[in-house]
């Protein structure tokens, strides 16, 4: 189904205009999910995912290179974000149901695998999937995320880590920080963006998307109960080691991660490739965009 309604106009598939790419909705895991895809049906599928508090459009930049490539591209709003379902309940957010909701995905546009991109939770959901299905997964790509169980062992033993992940536990309050974000008509998320990344790295017309895309009936505590559910329904994983070959691309000037996750996470994949970018922060995909889709094309390709 193509959707058309003005009401989101500026967070469907007409907001990129650099490549033909068309809107759908996709009924996978339950759930209906927002998709954007272009490129050549019959080219190998690459599945970009987005984190918090992105939708599709934080991958807008990486489209064109694909797909004047040959790759067929799907980048979902995943859900609680955006113009996707948001289903009730803290629950429903598990990565667990996050990652199930990429493999439906794959197999509905009747394919086995798919090369899977993540950055941030889009990133979580990518290792998740590896972990648990990696048959359907035939390269990996990271993007600043840490792989889970170093994630949980720096939690423990790193208190850099730890202050750096202040803001994850206040998003575990009941309604509080939906009513602060409301409340500052949703310039606290605009600032957070701001403040995390190189000046000038989001623009004006960005940051207005962001904010639509942000004021979605449902859509705050969508977003925050992806945290929410972490912290209630920790995961326990089949495997530690990530047989899926790798590629982790870490901006070093991240505010939010440390470096040291990337690396141990590089140690836990025996076919991986680690690029670590300097003075470039957790946005990797917007301040360094030619950068990233250079080391996708090579990374997918098999170089």
């Amino acid at each position: 189904m193509v959707m058309t309604s003005a009401e989101h106009v500026g967070t469907d598939a007409a907001s990129c205009s650099t490549v033909d790419a068309e809107s759908t909705v996709r009924h996978v895991n339950g759930v209906e999910l927002h998709v954007v895809e272009a490129g050549d049906d019959d080219g190998p599928l690459v599945v970009l995912l987005h984190g918090f508090p992105e939708y599709w459009y934080g991958w807008h930049r990486q489209l064109e290179p694909l797909v004047d490539a040959g790759y067929r591209v799907i980048v979902p709003d995943q859900r609680g974000y955006n113009l996707s379902e948001k289903p009730t309940g803290v629950g429903a957010y598990r990565v667990r149901e996050c990652s199930r909701d990429v493999a439906a995905l794959i197999s509905g546009a009747g394919r086995e695998r798919a090369h899977v991109v993540g950055h941030d939770w889009g990133g979580m959901v990518a290792w998740d999937l590896a972990l648990r299905e990696p048959s359907t997964v035939d390269r990996l790509g990271i993007v600043n995320a840490p792989q889970p169980s170093v994630f949980r062992q720096h939690l423990r033993s790193n208190p850099e880590q730890l202050r750096r992940s202040w803001y994850v536990f206040w998003f575990q309050l009941p309604w509080l920080p939906e009513l602060a974000v409301r409340v500052s008509d949703f310039r606290l998320l605009e600032r957070a963006l701001r403040a995390t990344a190189a000046p000038g790295t989001f623009s004006e017309t960005d940051l207005e998307r962001y904010g639509s895309a942000w004021r979605v009936d449902g859509a705050l505590t969508g977003m925050l109960n992806w945290y929410r559910a972490a912290a209630r329904y920790p995961p326990t994983y089949p495997r530690a080691q990530v047989d899926v070959p790798t590629m982790i691309v870490w901006g070093e000037s991240d505010t939010a991660l440390t470096t040291p996750l990337a690396v141990d996470s590089d140690q836990r994949c025996p076919t991986s490739r680690l690029e670590l970018l300097p003075e470039t922060s957790h946005w990797v995909q917007h301040e360094r965009p030619e950068r990233l889709s250079e080391l996708l094309l090579e990374w997918l390709s098999g170089a």
